[in-house]
């Protein structure tokens, strides 16, 4: 048997500088073949996104300047955070957002204002933090106004008028903000409220893109995928097994069937199920999900369809702290601690993969897949570019796929490790019309996870992910 020669992975200093803040003032934009986001000079953007939901409201300046530099460090470029979560609403300094809780009349500063009024100000502080994001070349998607607000009927379609105008008009020219409608719920609770947001941002903000982030289980699509005002869609796959739900954790599923929509439309999982958080959400006898689930969760929607992805982490979307008023979900940890937990480390090598191949001809290859109906865990899920392979296993099991897809006469054959971004490089194979089987590697780890990369070895192009 041929012995498998290990390949370190890296990835050119030319890559971190095409995602770097000096090019984050060029506005993204959807592509024109309407699956993919990319800045608008055509350079390819891979969302990489973490759900700091609470950043505005539970970090003081100084930990939002450590949260944004760290993730900036792991590879992420978008932070998913609501503008406002409930209603009254204060920051850590105890600042209220509006006065007399009144969408209408957010609390500014003039001035009259002392310097502690002017940093502690609810609306100053989030003025400081997309700063602080675009230091650290990341966008910060935001919820002007969390679902549940709007589900209680504090949120209306007149007072919404008056409010997101204010609130475009203050963050049209921040270059590095995205929109995100919704928060948790569906749109039928309150349809008109969701239009009249999509249709004010977009009439006064033109400069930025504009999704929806829909209850557990759905899709965006379901709908406002025509709505003019949403330029991409969201899932949210949530936090449910296969015990507990018809689908289970089987994301991939929400992720095609909003791929398949007409007219196309960039899709992204916006909210799977979050590293140390209960299976379901609500009791916490339940096992959590772990490093291994996030990154299952991940590479089956990328391989299926998805532009990007989102990663959650139960301490970090809560900023658990010592002093925190509220526990939620049977959080276990301080979001300091929760900073390295081992998923929150290993997406940064999804980023990078995606990224070391060409970008824009990839698309889902589930054709290729000769046992196209593997049940749960050992769903296998191919993707495919214009000279590339590539095939997820969670399980590790031999697995066997056509490769004729590529018209080459033979194959580069690479391994690439989804928890540490190694390759190990098994050699040429010869490219044919049968299907042929794919044993992964042998990793004594509990979760024996690969993806098998295919490079057309008679192409002079020289990938510059892998050493060759």
């Amino acid at each position: 048997m041929r012995q498998f020669i290990f390949i370190v992975l890296f990835i050119l200093p030319l890559l971190s500088k095409a995602q770097g803040n000096s090019q984050l003032g060029n506005k993204l934009v959807v592509s024109q073949d309407k699956r993919f986001l990319q800045y608008e000079d055509g350079r390819p953007f891979f969302w990489l996104g973490d759900t700091g939901w609470l950043l505005f409201t539970q970090l003081t300046r100084e930990q939002i300047q450590q949260y944004l530099q760290d993730r900036h460090n792991k590879g992420f470029n978008v932070v998913q955070v609501m503008v406002i979560h409930e209603m009254p609403e204060e920051n850590i300094y105890g600042e209220n957002a509006f006065i007399n809780n009144d969408f209408t009349l957010p609390k500014t500063t003039n001035n009259q204002s002392t310097q502690e009024e002017i940093e502690h100000n609810y609306w100053n502080l989030i003025d400081f933090a997309i700063d602080e994001a675009f230091k650290n070349d990341i966008y910060l998607a935001m919820v002007p106004v969390w679902g549940s607000i709007v589900k209680k009927g504090l949120f209306n379609i007149q007072n919404a008028t008056t409010y997101i105008s204010w609130l475009a008009n203050r963050y049209k020219n921040k270059p590095n903000v995205i929109w995100m409608n919704g928060g948790d719920i569906k749109g039928t609770i309150n349809e008109k409220v969701f239009n009249t947001v999509g249709n004010t941002l977009k009439a006064i903000d033109s400069n930025h893109l504009v999704t929806y982030h829909p209850f557990g289980r759905t899709s965006s699509a379901e709908w406002f995928h025509n709505a003019n005002w949403l330029d991409f869609n969201m899932v949210q796959s949530g936090h449910k097994d296969y015990s507990q739900d018809s689908v289970g954790a089987d994301n991939w599923k929400l992720i095609t069937e909003s791929y398949l929509k007409k007219p196309a439309k960039p899709i992204i999982d916006g909210e799977p199920a979050y590293e140390g958080i209960p299976h379901g959400l609500h009791d916490t006898t339940l096992p959590y999900w772990n490093a291994d689930d996030v990154r299952r969760y991940a590479y089956w929607s990328v391989f299926s369809g998805s532009f990007g992805h989102t990663y959650g982490n139960n301490s970090i979307m809560q900023f658990y702290h010592q002093s925190s008023k509220n526990k939620a979900y049977g959080v276990k940890k301080y979001w300091q601690d929760a900073l390295n937990d081992s998923g929150t480390n290993q997406m940064q090598y999804l980023k990078k993969l995606i990224l070391s191949r060409d970008f824009y001809s990839r698309k889902p290859a589930q054709e290729i897949v000769v046992d196209n109906h593997q049940k749960k865990y050992e769903h296998v899920v191919a993707t495919k570019g214009k000279d590339y392979i590539m095939v997820y296993t969670f399980t590790g099991k031999p697995f066997t796929i056509y490769t004729n897809c590529i018209t080459s006469n033979s194959l580069k054959e690479y391994w690439y490790n989804p928890k540490n971004g190694n390759v190990f490089y098994k050699g040429k194979i010869v490219n044919q019309s049968k299907p042929q089987t794919f044993t992964p590697p042998v990793d004594r780890q509990k979760v024996n996870d690969w993806v098998l990369v295919l490079d057309d070895a008679d192409s002079s192009k020289n990938y510059q992910g892998f050493i060759n």
